[in-house]
């Protein structure tokens, strides 16, 4: 089975969301004005996609932890999503209520 990157749906999708273009994506992930939409547009097509360091830049600009960008299960991407808005100690405390779960759950 082929397995195709969810980068380009993705910030497709993330992009439209915060209704932004192209091009002001690509100058926020500090791509030159004049070649930001085309390059943000074969992003989003799936022409290329981004090395690790320029994913970095557009998640930033985006506000989206870089994982969501990388996972290929829709239900772990949002849960990525979800933890990129949490504080420091909701994900403590998140993490500690995992693993008392998981604890619990592996009880004979």
């Amino acid at each position: 089975m082929e397995h195709h990157s969810p980068i380009p749906n993705r910030l497709k999708q993330v992009r439209l969301n915060i209704g932004i273009s192209q091009k002001e994506l690509g100058i926020r992930a500090g791509i030159d004005e004049f070649s930001a939409s085309p390059r943000i547009n074969h992003y989003e097509k799936g022409r290329h996609l981004p090395d690790y360091s320029m994913m970095e830049r557009i998640a930033d600009a985006l506000g989206v932890p870089v994982p969501y960008f990388y996972t290929q299960d829709d239900n772990l991407a949002g849960l990525i999503l979800q933890w990129g808005r949490m504080s420091e100690v909701q994900r403590r405390t998140l993490l500690e209520e995992l693993k008392t779960s998981a604890n619990a759950g592996s009880r004979p």
